[in-house]
């Protein structure tokens, strides 16, 4: 008798079950039986199997109809595509089910509302046979129908899942994958609705989608259903957990980034066909986030599971209950376009020009692309798209995907990272810019536009050509110097895609473009609002740190969130960050800051650096860049990173510093923390026996000590000509430095602008010996280049990449 049971439970299935019950389903099973024991909460449910789909179809006398339909199908005619499609979803709704089917399926239903009780709403989810591959994602391309009441509206649900294997969107996919259309067959899940309605939900992967960066769960989520999230209708708010310091435990939120989540879906009241809807999200939500860093953990401990249990990169589902607060995973699959990139193969794409930008958005892809813009308000205009323009809309949905496959590059004016458009971009390998908020206003139809994802999280869409190049390199084949080569960063949003080249860590964190482009308020206006006259400037910093207890709060919680991207994009190799050192008159363009800076006539010279941390008129701004530091390392776990002093004159004031720092929680030597100091000015090369006494180590700033060695002011274009950091005395005073820290013990490393300009310079202290040269992210392989063949000229072998020593 063959087996006429066409239901099976979730816990009764199995990552192996993927014929039986499609990747969706065969995954719910698996985290059921398997994970649910390891604390890992998924809701209940069944599956009603493939062989229903097949045996219904077979029993309606369907395959016929279909095959006439569908066989030799050319998906580049559109209009035949589309009939096509609306034949065969007509047949296969037509054809139901079988008595028998029905039947099993209601006693299933009956069973699921015995243990959950009177108003069980469930969600019906499609799960093809072919899904969740790990080379094939079928993101969007069946129907899922959400808070489905009662045995009429399931048996409904379940028919238009069947349906779905013929929308248009998934035969197009299944032809550019390459399965046949009638050897993929669909299951429908049927699982206990979350009430996320009340509360929120999204999406998470165990890696960044951007950078493929392994290191990172990376969250995102809005209030209401998820489904939201998933289609690119808010831009959702987004979360970092680093995994390697979360297993040790630190319990540490990375980062955040509060979304706009402009709407949310919730339950229609009574039931209806259309058993959802979306509304707009209150002000209130929109201006806190919609999980806890307790939930943020929460969820990253379960991501951390799943990924350890499966043991590759996974795209998980998340919902929080309204009613009982808990957080429940309602899906899992293997990701599929990050974690198919190579570690040893590193391609960037670097602009070679600038433009103006129209519009900005969050960056997807980490690539660049020109064409003319077309914009797409509704599905009605998808047919006057040509290939190779820039699709411009409000959001994408699964159905857009024949002609999306088509585009150089997409921009939407809704959506996250993990929304519909970023995931196909994603699989496709162009760029694309989402939640700009106005891209279908700001840009016209026919217009060229450059849409660059390659400069961080923020994409741009750019007038006109900007040129770029596109670079390609074999990590694995690349051999590494005796010499550490390591990198300039500033900016966290580059910190994960830039920690992908073959360096050793970081020479130079600038605490600088946090401060202005994440903080933008002067620290001493956040500890001393009221001394701010300008009631303007005054509602700014109430604005921007609403969320906080304090203005301090927020500080610190913003620096140590952009340090610490950095530590962990290169951890466990060394991040050494430079404490600020902006000048009076930068300081006093931020936000509040002209009420706490002197007016200087020549700030290169004036109150920087070290002479202002323990001082009065900052010491209580210094005590706020300790904090976040001593955060990074204690509660982030993040003690790769090491501290910089810039600008330190004279060896009292070094004294002074380094007390400060100790009374403010970082002393030095204390869990290993090491002091380093910039070597910038003369004095510090003339006295530097006694400086090495006082630090752990030197970094020389090329800038600064070009320019007190010369006379010479860079910023004045007057005497900009003399500026030049291969000048005899410049190099003499390198010399120095590099054999007085050698001398003493100490490494000595250039972080300074030079050695990036000029080849000769990287020479010259390449033969004299340094320890470490710090390059800007876009010199780093010619220099790294260069430097290994010059110590093959001077008899030092290269390192291994693997294990640091001699190859």
């Amino acid at each position: 008798m063959p087996d006429t049971s066409y239901i099976r439970w979730f816990s009764d299935l199995g990552r192996d079950d993927v014929a039986l019950v499609g990747g969706k389903n065969a995954s719910l099973g698996e985290l059921c039986r398997r994970l649910k024991p390891l604390g890992v909460e998924v809701p209940d449910g069944f599956a009603l199997t493939a062989a229903a789909f097949r045996d219904a179809l077979t029993a309606a006398g369907a395959w016929d109809g279909l095959h006439a339909l569908l066989d030799g199908l050319d998906k580049a005619d559109v209009e035949h595509l589309a009939r096509a499609g609306a034949g065969a979803r007509e047949i296969v709704y037509a054809a139901g089910l079988t008595p028998a089917m029905e039947e099993q399926l209601r006693a299933a239903f009956r069973a699921l509302l015995a243990e959950y009780g009177e108003g069980l709403t469930v969600a019906v989810r499609s799960s093809a046979t072919a899904e969740d591959l790990p080379t094939a994602s079928f993101a969007g391309q069946h129907e899922t129908y959400l808070n489905v009441a009662g045995e009429t509206m399931l048996l409904d649900a379940v028919r238009r899942c069947h349906a779905s294997l013929f929308t248009d969107r998934a035969i197009s996919y299944r032809i550019d994958q390459g399965f046949d259309h009638f050897k993929v067959a669909l299951s429908v899940g049927v699982q206990k609705m979350v009430r996320s309605d009340l509360a929120s939900a999204g999406v998470m992967f165990t890696l960044d989608t951007e950078s493929g960066f392994r290191d990172a769960v990376f969250i995102t989520g809005a209030y209401g259903l998820g489904e939201t999230v998933v289609q690119g209708a808010v831009d959702p708010d987004e979360f970092y957990v680093h995994k390697p310091t979360f297993r040790r435990g630190h319990r540490a939120v990375l980062r955040r980034r509060l979304g706009e989540k402009q709407v949310k879906m919730v339950y229609r009241l009574g039931r209806t066909r259309e058993p959802t809807r979306t509304i707009p999200t209150p002000g209130a939500d929109r201006e806190r986030f919609c999980l806890t860093d307790g939930e943020v953990l929460r969820l990253a401990e379960q991501a951390i599971r799943i990924e350890d249990h499966y043991g590759q990169p996974m795209d998980i589902e998340w919902a929080k209950d309204g009613r009982d607060g808990g957080l429940y995973i309602v899906q899992a699959r293997p990701e599929t376009v990050a974690s198919r990139r190579t570690a040893l193969e590193l391609e960037s794409f670097v602009p070679e020009g600038k433009g103006i930008a129209l519009v900005t958005g969050r960056a997807v892809g980490g690539r660049m692309a020109t064409g003319a813009v077309r914009v797409v308000t509704d599905a009605h205009r998808l047919s006057a798209f040509r290939p190779g323009e820039v699709l411009v809309a409000d959001t994408t949905t699964p159905d857009w995907e024949p002609v999306m496959k088509t585009a150089a590059a997409i921009v939407t004016n809704r959506g996250g990272r993990t929304c519909h458009a970023a995931i196909v971009a994603r699989e496709l390998g162009i760029p694309a810019v989402v939640g700009t908020e106005r891209a279908t206003e700001a840009l016209s139809d026919g217009r060229t536009v450059t849409v660059s994802c390659a400069e961080g999280d923020t994409g741009k869409v750019y007038d006109g050509t900007v040129p770029f190049r596109v670079e390609r390199i074999d990590l694995g084949q690349l051999p590494r110097p005796r010499t550490r080569i390591m990198v300039n960063l500033g900016n966290p949003d580059q910190a994960f895609q830039t920690g992908q080249l073959p360096v050793d860590g970081v020479g130079l964190a600038r605490m600088e473009f946090i401060i202005s482009e994440a903080i933008k308020i002067h620290p001493m206006a956040l500890v001393h609002p009221e001394r701010v006259e300008d009631p303007d400037a005054r509602a700014h910093i109430a604005r921007l740190t609403r969320s906080h207890p304090d203005g301090s709060a927020y500080f610190v919680e913003r620096l140590s969130e952009g340090i610490g991207t950095i530590a962990a994009a290169f951890h466990p190799r060394p991040v050494i960050v430079r404490l600020s050192d902006f000048k009076t008159n930068e300081y006093a363009s931020l936000i509040g800051g002209r009420w706490f800076e002197p007016v200087e006539e020549n700030p290169m010279l004036g109150f920087r650096g070290a002479a202002r941390y323990a001082h009065p008129a900052y010491e209580e701004g210094f005590a706020l860049e300790c904090r976040a530091l001593a955060r990074v390392r204690a509660e982030m776990g993040l003690t790769n990173v090491q501290v910089m002093v810039p600008f330190c004159r004279r060896l009292e004031e070094a004294d002074r510093v380094i007390a400060a720092m100790a009374r403010h929680g970082l002393e030095r030597g204390r869990d290993g923390l090491q002091i380093y100091v910039m070597c910038e000015i003369p004095n510090n090369v003339l006295l530097v026996d006694e400086f090495a006494r006082r630090f752990d180590g030197f970094s020389i700033g090329s800038n600064d000590l070009t320019q007190l060695t010369l006379g010479v002011d860079r910023d004045s274009p007057l005497v900009a000509f003399d500026f030049d950091e291969r000048d005899p005395g410049v190099l003499a005073f390198l010399r120095q430095a590099v054999e007085g820290a050698r001398r003493n013990g100490r490494p000595c490393g250039i972080c300074g602008q030079a050695p990036s300009d000029y080849p000769e310079i990287a020479e010259f202290l390449v033969r004299l010996g340094i320890d470490s040269i710090s390059l800007t992210p876009d010199s780093v392989l010619r220099t790294l280049r260069a430097v290994v063949e010059l110590e093959r000229e001077l008899g030092r072998a290269p390192r291994d990449p693997e294990t640091g020593g001699p190859s």
